[in-house]
């Protein structure tokens, strides 16, 4: 294939796709019909079934049973602040991370102590299947479920003391490096990294999305003289929004 040249139905999806970023083909229009694409672009019923299939998979259209091919109405991008830990007196971890503070933001959660798989032990730097504990939250925004974390902490540091549950006792929901620093854990580093990848199909229920579009996944660590004392890995919508790291200068 000379370079430059795109298979049909990337030619086809393209202008697909330009005709619906400019408003062309508005939210909720019908596609048109395979028969339609068929016969305006002079391609083959396999092309404008693939270029369909690209659309898709793209998350600008959707599938309607019995009905046909819609454009998706995409959703404005929130931003998600990463600026590090700062005391905002009472102000949750949630809200430290909303760029705008009208957001009213909620969590549920669910802790429970369970044996590190491979993975954790690694972030960690603990043995295999020694003992954490687990929680799972469900953030939500306006009412609305906006994000989900899985944190990890080692029983080694936290077990029997007033912060092993991190949303139970005198400093539920205050976040990781006021819980550690209660029992006499200093925390002084963060790292965090991000990826993205497919959603799996119970995070894109919760969240509501589509099983296999995209998502963000923020993997973060915090680190008290070298030491991992918590890791979690935080995952939104890659539609929905963009995290903003706030980076100061020295």
């Amino acid at each position: 294939m000379p370079f430059g040249e795109q298979p049909a139905y990337l030619r086809v999806a393209g202008d697909l796709r330009q005709k619906i970023v400019d408003g062309v083909l508005p939210p909720h229009t019908r596609l048109p019909s395979q028969a339609r694409i068929r016969e305006e672009y002079g391609v083959s019923d396999t092309v404008a079934l693939e270029a369909r299939k690209v659309l898709m998979a793209e998350g600008l259209v959707e599938g309607r049973s019995g009905s046909g091919t819609y454009v998706r109405e995409q959703p404005v991008p929130r931003r998600i602040a990463r600026v590090g830990f700062h005391s905002a007196g009472g102000c949750t971890p949630f809200r430290q991370e909303q760029t705008d503070e009208r957001v009213r933001g909620t969590w549920e959660s669910h802790s429970e102590q369970e044996p590190a798989g491979a993975a954790i032990a690694a972030r960690l730097r603990i043995p295999q299947d020694a003992k954490v504990m687990r929680t799972r939250y469900v953030f939500r925004a306006e009412g609305e479920p906006s994000m989900l974390s899985t944190s990890w902490e080692p029983l080694e540091v936290t077990g029997r003391t007033p912060v092993m549950l991190p949303e139970e006792g005198p400093l539920a929901g205050r976040g990781v490096v006021e819980r550690m620093a209660a029992i006499d854990v200093v925390v002084d580093n963060v790292v965090e990294e991000v990826g993205a990848r497919p959603a799996l199909a119970q995070e894109a229920m919760t969240l509501g999305g589509v099983p296999g579009h995209g998502v963000l996944v923020v993997s973060r660590t915090y680190f008290a003289g070298g030491r991992p004392v918590e890791t979690a890995d935080v995952v939104t919508l890659a539609d929905r929004y963009r995290v903003t790291y706030h980076l100061p200068v020295k």
